[in-house]
C-alpha cells in the first residue's frame, strides 16, 4: 500500500497520504496508476474511520472528488456540513476544543491560518464534481467562499498558510 508514514507540519499518516495524493491527482496522474490507485485504496479505508479530524475529512473529500469517487465525497461532505460553523450567511469549520471568538468594538477577528485553509479544501471538494456541481452544492460553496473572502487582510491576502 501507499500509506505515508511520516511526522510534519501534519499530525498522522492519513492526512500526509491525502496531500500527496491530492497532488498526483492535480498533475494529473490517472486513478488508475498504481500509484494513484494504491493511495486511493489506503485513503478508503482511512475515511472509514469515525474519529477522522476536521481537517482530514476536508482533505479526504477533495481527494476523493480529483479521483472522481463522488460517493465518498458525499459521504464526506454529509459529515462535514454537520460540524460546521454557520454564521450571519457564511459557513466555515474550525478546530475541536476552539475557544470561543471574542467580540470586541472595532476589532475584526480572523481566523488561524489552519481554519481558512481547511474550509478551502472543502470549498474545492463542493466545487469539485463530476459531471458539475448541483445547485444547491454551488449554493453552499457560495457561503463557504463568502467567509473565506471576509478573512482577507487589509491588502487582499491571507494570514500565512501552506
Amino acid at each position: 500500500y501507499f500509506c505515508v508514514s511520516l511526522q510534519g507540519g501534519v499530525n498522522d499518516e492519513v492526512t500526509l497520504t491525502a496531500y500527496i495524493t491530492i497532488a498526483l491527482l492535480e498533475i494529473p496522474l490517472p486513478v488508475t496508476h498504481s500509484v494513484v490507485r494504491n493511495a486511493l485504496f489506503c485513503l478508503e479505508i482511512a475515511a472509514d474511520q469515525k474519529e477522522n479530524h476536521v481537517y482530514t475529512k476536508a482533505l479526504l473529500a477533495y481527494a476523493f472528488a480529483l479521483a472522481g469517487k463522488m460517493d465518498k465525497r458525499k459521504t464526506l461532505l454529509d459529515s462535514l456540513e454537520k460540524e460546521a460553523v454557520k454564521a450571519d450567511g457564511s459557513v466555515h469549520w474550525q478546530r475541536p476544543g476552539k475557544e470561543p471568538e471574542v467580540d470586541l468594538p472595532y476589532y475584526r477577528y480572523r481566523a488561524p491560518s489552519a481554519e481558512v485553509e481547511m474550509t478551502a479544501y472543502v470549498l474545492l471538494a463542493y466545487l469539485t464534481s463530476q459531471p458539475a456541481p448541483s445547485q444547491e452544492e454551488l449554493s453552499f460553496a457560495s457561503r463557504i467562499a463568502q467567509w473565506i473572502s471576509g478573512q482577507q487582510n487589509p491588502n487582499g491576502g491571507f494570514s500565512s498558510t501552506q
